[in-house]
């Protein structure tokens, strides 16, 4: 009975596996849009990581009391201080900001490797 039910719980977890990976895929421009003001202060850390390159980690700052349009543009401030030799970064709607390959440059993933922020979110979409 307890081997059956490891079956079961392994093939759960090759398949949650097998759909993160599935879900995964590269793009040329990504839409991060911010929702919630900062409760606290905290850090967002972002990672892009360029097909066939090296990952680049981005530490933002937030401040207690920031609401969303506030961090996007800190977002974006230290984005395009870490990466604009490859990407153009820029806000759209206030408390959006969109992460654009330049002509030449690989697609990438962006992805969230922390946000100690209380009450922020972030969405991720590919364009």
């Amino acid at each position: 009975m307890k081997t059956h039910r490891f079956g079961r719980m392994a093939l759960a977890l090759v398949l949650l596996l097998a759909a993160g990976t599935a879900l995964a895929s590269p793009s040329n421009k990504w839409r991060l849009e911010f929702s919630g003001a900062a409760e606290s202060d905290g850090e967002i850390v972002l990672v892009i990581t360029p097909v066939g390159g090296t990952p680049i980690e981005v530490t933002t700052t937030v401040k207690k009391s920031d609401g969303e349009n506030r961090i996007a543009a800190r977002v974006r401030d230290a984005l395009k201080a870490a990466i604009k030799a490859d990407y153009s970064v820029s806000r759209d709607d206030g408390e959006d900001v969109l992460v654009k390959r330049r002509m030449g440059r690989p697609n990438f993933e962006i992805a969230l490797v922390r946000n100690t922020v209380e009450s922020v979110r972030i969405n991720f979409d590919r364009e």
